[in-house]
């Protein structure tokens, strides 16, 4: 069921997928505004390497949640963090929305991640087994999925932007 209010897209994947920078680009695409969960969180809280040290998962899951919630009432671009799947309210809340999947190769990953700061994907191995756990969410919530390891994020933009054309016909 594709909802008529609310996010025109939502963008879920791995961490190091590309979902801001694409969502980035599509957004210019469609004209629209670009909201990115993990920024929305930043923002009012404070770096997420941050909350989770000082705070834990759990409350950070509990501020990404209520910026997931907004955001999905936006008419926009909306991205979120890899592990806004793991709440079960977000996983209902997405069935009403279009959402596509950004994947990526681990040796990909690989590069992508050298020396982020996130705080669950410090390296490739750790980057590889949160995926392998999050993987069926993913799948399960998406209906289009684009893998990035070799694509540039404005053929990425271009094909979520193709995809969500073809949903209006």
């Amino acid at each position: 069921m594709i909802n008529d209010g609310g996010a025109i897209v939502v963008i879920i994947g791995a961490p190091g997928s590309g979902k801001t920078r694409a969502g980035k680009r599509l957004a210019k695409i469609l004209d629209a505004p670009l909201i990115d969960t993990d920024k929305v969180v930043v923002a009012s809280h404070g770096p997420i390497s941050e909350l989770f040290a000082e705070f834990g998962e759990e409350y950070f899951r509990e501020r990404e949640r209520e910026a997931v919630a907004d955001a999905l009432l936006q008419p926009a671009v909306v991205t979120l963090g890899g592990g806004a799947v793991l709440n079960l309210e977000t996983r209902v809340d997405l069935a009403s929305h279009r959402v596509v999947q950004l994947t990526m190769s681990k040796a990909t990953a690989r590069l992508r991640i050298a020396g982020s700061s996130r705080p669950l994907a410090k390296n490739a191995d750790e980057w590889e087994k949160l995926v392998r756990e999050r993987r069926p969410l993913y799948d399960e919530l998406s209906s289009l999925t684009i893998d990035t390891s070799l694509m540039p994020m404005e053929k990425v933009a271009r094909e979520i932007a193709d995809w969500l054309g073809s949903q209006q016909q």
